[in-house]
């Protein structure tokens, strides 16, 4: 039932890219309520959740969730045609090599810098300073690999890669510039197999044993639910994939108080805390909003007397 679910939500997504139609909610929805693009990841849900709880606390405007879009580039889709105002999460590589067509940067701030100015000029979208964590590729391994070995970086598997079994991002066999093909010249070795399988599959696979290291996720929940170590990137392979939300243009000029309230997330979310963000949601099973909702809380960014 899962499957046929995830089949149908696909193929609803294609139609509706492809025919230019709107999305669901959306074309009842009145003309002054901010609406707010999420991926269909746990992290894009938590983060739009935040700014609309933001929002509409703080400035008292109306907000809606266009949530469970598929990919980057239907976001993009859905920012350009007025279905969405707000992106509640874009990552400076797949913005720069994906919508951009741009080569890979691996200097974070170079990277930034490329994005900000594009989007400014081609698109009439800000693109806000990163939230403090990047959600980029990274291998890891169970921890008690890890003090067996004496491994913390990936440098360190060099002398073991060759008895290793490695599992990873299906989509990231075939990537060009930090793709397996340029790991392992960057890197200098070769793991003994390597599986492509789907994304969230490698986090079994290392905890059961069956895979010595795998790709994932730098924030996903699942680090923290199966204690994983994630190993340092210590000849800085993998691009910059730092995580902001993105404005419509139009929208900060109908709304000039809107920019000042999105500004309080500038660089307070760490890696490690979107981590926990997501085990929250991913392990506990809190809802996003919930979760988004206690974040806030906790960290006193109402300024209102009522929480």
């Amino acid at each position: 039932m899962k499957k046929f679910t995830k089949l149908f939500l696909v193929l609803a997504t294609a139609v509706l890219t492809l025919s230019g139609c709107g999305f669901p909610g959306i074309a009842g929805t009145d003309q002054d309520t901010i609406k707010i693009a999420a991926l269909s990841s746990t992290e894009s849900s938590v983060m739009a959740n935040m700014l609309a709880e933001l929002i509409t606390h703080e400035l008292g405007y109306p907000t809606t969730l266009v949530a469970n879009l598929g990919s980057t580039t239907v976001t993009h889709q859905a920012m350009l045609r007025g279905d969405a105002d707000i992106a509640a999460t874009r990552y400076t590589g797949t913005d720069l090599t994906g919508t951009l067509k741009m080569p890979v940067e691996k200097n974070p701030q170079k990277a930034s810098w490329i994005v900000k100015r594009v989007f400014k000029q081609k698109y009439h979208q800000t693109w806000f300073p990163t939230y403090g964590f990047a959600d980029t590729y990274a291998f890891m391994v169970t921890k008690q690999f890890a003090a067996q070995h004496h491994v913390s970086t990936i440098s360190q598997l060099q002398p073991l890669a060759k008895g290793m079994d490695a599992g990873v991002d299906s989509s990231w066999m075939n990537r060009k510039g930090d793709g397996y093909a340029d790991f392992k010249t960057g890197y200098g070795f070769d793991f003994k197999r390597v599986y492509p399988m789907q994304i969230g599959l490698v986090y079994d696979a290392v905890e059961a044993g069956k895979m010595q290291t795998v790709l994932g996720y730098s924030t996903d929940g699942r680090i923290k639910s199966y204690d994983l170590t994630v190993l340092k990137d210590n000849k800085h392979f993998f691009p910059p994939y730092d995580a902001s939300l993105v404005v419509n243009d139009s929208l900060l000029k109908k709304y000039p108080k809107l920019a000042p309230v999105l500004h309080r997330l500038d660089g307070k979310i760490s890696m490690k805390a979107m981590q926990a963000l997501n085990y929250q949601v991913d392990d506990q099973l809190k809802e996003p909003s919930v979760v988004a909702r206690e974040f806030l809380v906790k960290h006193h960014y109402f300024r209102g007397s009522e929480h």
